[in-house]
């Protein structure tokens, strides 16, 4: 006849058992993490900006490339250069872009008075609305130009402040490969690009442009305007 603790050893050995079955069911369950939301994937987008226009140059080339790729861009554009190009701020407005505030003349906004800034503000702001029908909602300050007076000034007229993640000083010429290896190894989801359509000669950035689309529509990325309401 066999003792009370022989016989209970089946049983601890199925209760041993049923224990470690447990613990590896509930590893299994923590390193079986949920697939990624569609949200997720549907987040891979960029931004594209085009900062100094409107120039009666390049920027008809720029919107002709957008639109072959069917892409939408935001555009910071230049008060006086507004003045001079107002067709082709319409342009750009009638294309399906966002066009937003870049200040009248390009100062350093940090280094401007009150009075000075509001007036760089609100005549671009007028010449802007005039061929668009809408008022700018966000400022990019020139030079990325940003302080606590500078964005308090700039909420006290109704705008937001744009920057970027992404500069391949595409204003400087670095050449056409430069610029679409800068943006290309920068770009990550969420990345606002910073690219220049005015002031100056912007040949490099025009030829450098298709190739940044193509690359990035193959890697999965979207194009969206940035959220300027």
């Amino acid at each position: 006849m066999s003792s009370p603790r022989a016989a209970d050893r089946p049983r601890r050995r199925r209760a041993a058992r049923l224990a470690v079955g447990a613990l590896v069911a509930a590893a299994t369950a923590v390193v079986a993490l949920p697939a990624a939301p569609a949200q997720a994937a549907a987040a891979k987008v960029v931004y594209l900006t085009f900062d100094d226009g409107p120039s009666p140059r390049y920027t008809p080339q720029v919107l002709t490339l957008l639109s072959q790729y069917g892409v939408r861009a935001t555009f910071f554009e230049i008060g006086q250069n507004v003045a001079a190009n107002p067709e082709v701020t319409r342009q750009v407005g009638a294309q399906g872009h966002s066009v937003q505030n870049h200040s009248w003349s390009h100062p350093d906004l940090r280094k401007v008075s009150k009075a000075a800034f509001q007036d760089q503000v609100t005549a671009t702001d007028a010449r802007i609305r005039a061929q668009t029908g809408t008022t700018p909602t966000c400022l990019r300050p020139p030079y990325g130009g940003v302080n606590g007076t500078v964005r308090s000034a700039a909420a006290g007229l109704g705008k937001s402040i744009q920057l970027w993640s992404v500069d391949p000083q595409d204003w400087a010429r670095p050449g056409r490969a430069a610029i679409e290896r800068r943006v290309l190894d920068a770009v990550k989801p969420g990345s606002v690009v910073l690219l220049h359509d005015g002031g100056g000669d912007r040949s490099q950035t025009v030829a450098a442009l298709p190739a940044v689309l193509r690359t990035l529509k193959s890697r999965g990325y979207t194009f969206a305007l940035l959220p300027c309401r």
